[in-house]
């Protein structure tokens, strides 16, 4: 598993994590859709757009592998912001390639792009 060094480990001032520290000894836990209510709490929202923030810092629109980025943060994202790179994609596999789906992440989260991300 590969670990992304200089991403950050979760959301400054929260406990919203963002990466895992070592891998499953039992396989990663498998990546899936989750479905955004609009009743979600603010805070779940922003969590959302940091993580985004964060993944657009470090990899900008290029493919990244999934390493050490924490599956739960990754499934409020994925199948809308963050998509599989391949069809050969594993939703069990740390060495999964994703990539950022800029013209939905900017819409869904257009705070995440701003220079100083929404402050």
């Amino acid at each position: 598993m590969i670990k992304h060094r200089g991403f950050p480990g979760r959301l400054p001032g929260t406990d919203f994590q963002f990466v895992i520290r070592r891998a499953n000894p039992k396989g990663a836990t498998p990546l899936t859709e989750r479905e955004r209510f609009r009743d979600r709490r603010p805070a779940d929202r922003r969590a959302d757009a940091g993580f985004l923030r964060a993944l657009w810092e470090h990899f900008g629109d290029q493919p990244f592998e999934r390493g050490n980025l924490d599956a739960g943060r990754l499934a409020w994202l994925f199948g809308r912001e963050v998509k599989a790179f391949d069809e050969s994609f594993d939703p069990e596999s740390y060495d999964a390639l994703l990539v950022i789906d800029l013209a939905v992440a900017r819409s869904s989260f257009p705070e995440a792009f701003s220079d100083r991300g929404g402050e």
